[in-house]
């Protein structure tokens, strides 16, 4: 008996030595020195944003240039959507994933997947929590609500009254813009009440309505982003207030407004420059190349 169980355990080993750790062939992402003979999937939180249209059009055009053919998928706001599309991605075997995550941990389970199966990750404007990611491409998030509570405090003096339209909880970008805000604000400014509005332009607008009836006397309002701000003009708008409206990205939509004397500010963001350096640094970890953790898109406070 004891023979019988020294050969079943050597045979046991033989069989677990003998199971590759390796990827399945249809998931192993393809090493060519060759850029022409790469494959690129891009998830996109959502392509109902000015701003993230921007930035998978600068993908698309510096992929195009270095002939890296790229398949796009939109998440639509839905973590448990883009989870499922990533896992997609890399069945279709691609040799880098981009990914703007929706909401920052839960994208982690499947960044972890990708590092699992040796295919580079890099990320556009917001962080997954966990996992190995070659580079975050992105603007200085907490450098832009720093930004933008200057310029209030510019605008109006200390203690002024300001209301704050958050991102979608989770985000990294709305982490770092609220950080940076309250980094200034709560020292010089009053903020009276903040409150999410998921990225969105309608929710910007209802959840503006609601808090103006709270905060008749409120004097500004920042916005983590553009699409936000411009929903929040349309609250303040229909009032009749005169308050200041700054938000963030710099979308086309924003740069209008602030022509036309609506939105006051905008930290201005370059979302195709940050689609085009991803697309660089994921181009050069799949040759063997270094590339820094996190590669920073200049900003700049737009206003009339």
């Amino acid at each position: 008996m004891k023979k019988l169980t020294l050969i079943f355990t050597a045979m046991l080993m033989l069989i677990m030595t003998g199971c590759s750790m390796q990827p399945p062939e249809w998931a192993k992402p393809n090493k060519s020195q060759d850029t022409s003979e790469m494959k690129i999937g891009l998830s996109i939180s959502t392509l109902n944003n000015p701003f993230f249209v921007s930035l998978k059009d600068g993908v698309v055009a510096e992929a195009a240039k270095q002939g890296i053919e790229v398949i796009v998928v939109d998440a639509q706001n839905d973590s448990a959507k883009q989870s499922n599309d990533v896992d997609d991605l890399i069945q279709q075997g691609v040799s880098a994933l981009l990914i703007n995550p929706t909401d920052s941990a839960a994208i982690s389970n499947v960044v972890q997947t990708a590092n699992s199966l040796g295919i580079p990750v890099v990320t556009l404007d917001r962080s997954a929590d966990k996992g190995e990611v070659e580079a975050l491409v992105a603007s200085d998030n907490v450098k832009g609500g720093e930004m933008a509570a200057e310029y209030i405090i510019d605008q109006l003096g200390e203690d002024a009254k300001v209301i704050e339209l958050e991102g979608v909880p989770g985000a990294s970008a709305t982490r770092e813009r609220g950080k940076g805000f309250h980094n200034i604000a709560d020292e010089k400014l009053n903020v009276v009440a903040k409150q999410a509005a998921d990225f969105d332009r309608t929710k910007g607008l209802n959840v503006m309505e609601n808090l103006l009836q709270g905060n008749p006397d409120v004097k500004a309002v920042f916005a983590h982003n553009d699409e936000m701000a411009l929903g929040a003009m349309e609250a303040i708008q229909s009032s009749g207030k005169d308050i200041i409206v700054v938000g963030f990205d710099g979308n086309d939509d924003a740069i209008k407004s602030i022509n036309a004397g609506g939105l006051t500010a905008t930290v201005a963001q370059q979302p195709k420059l940050i689609g085009e350096l991803a697309v660089k640094a994921a181009s050069d970890v799949v040759q063997g190349k270094e590339v820094d953790k996190l590669i920073a898109a200049p900003l700049k406070l737009t206003t009339k």
